[in-house]
């Protein structure tokens, strides 16, 4: 095996490691439980029960790589960011204010947006809309 090689295969595991680590952080975060949903025909369903103690879940739906932060607003619509470093794919953790990426120090705030870089372009929002008691995120 080449340098380049090795040092591209060292580098998939660390980011991989890595984002295992974020993951499992954010599931023994008691202020940002993780809430596991399926994904049927591009869509995830979230009980709307789910936010009667708290404005803010962690959703991880099946087999997707990356958590979404939902986020209940004030005028009682929601907010689904994908919680995926727009600089190096990294997960981002649920800071309280925001969302930070422990690779490089990113951070954004609840709307998304970038408030320190290296990040330059805002996180990926999904649609959302409210039918009967489930709130409906559109992946695609």
């Amino acid at each position: 095996m080449d340098r380049r090689n090795f040092i591209r295969q060292s580098c998939t595991v660390c980011v991989a490691l890595g984002a295992g680590i974020s993951i499992a952080s954010l599931s023994s975060c008691a202020t940002a439980s993780v809430y596991q949903s399926a994904v049927e025909s591009g869509k995830v369903a979230v009980p709307v029960s789910l936010f009667a103690q708290n404005d803010f879940r962690v959703i991880q739906p099946n087999k997707f790589f990356y958590s979404i932060g939902l986020q209940k607003e004030k005028d009682g619509t929601y907010t689904a960011l994908l919680l995926r470093c727009t600089h190096a794919d990294n997960q981002l953790t649920s800071t309280g204010k925001g969302y930070q990426c422990s690779l490089h120090g990113s951070t954004f705030d609840k709307e998304g947006r970038v408030t320190k870089g290296p990040a330059e372009r805002s996180l990926l929002k999904y649609p959302t809309e409210i039918i009967g008691d489930k709130i409906i995120i559109h992946l695609s």
